[in-house]
């Protein structure tokens, strides 16, 4: 089963050294998106004006396969 790894940034990088198998890339999509929901929660608040959280979902060799981008902006009137 192939290995995918889920690498964040926000205000650091930490990259995913561990990562996960699963069964092909749809699931880890799935994955990501639950992760992704998970760490963001537990931000609480904290991801702040201008900064962005991002994921990098990359296969076994190091490839990207998926970018989640998480920024905040001021609304303009």
């Amino acid at each position: 089963m192939p290995r995918y790894f889920f690498n964040i940034t926000h205000e650091r990088s930490v990259t995913d050294h561990v990562g996960e198998e699963l069964p092909d890339q749809h699931a880890a999509w799935k994955e990501a998106t639950v992760i992704a929901g998970q760490i963001l929660q537990g931000l609480e608040g904290h991801l702040r004006l201008g900064r962005e959280w991002r994921m990098e979902v990359t296969d076994e060799f190091r490839n990207p396969l998926f970018v989640l981008r998480v920024s905040v902006e001021r609304a303009v009137p």
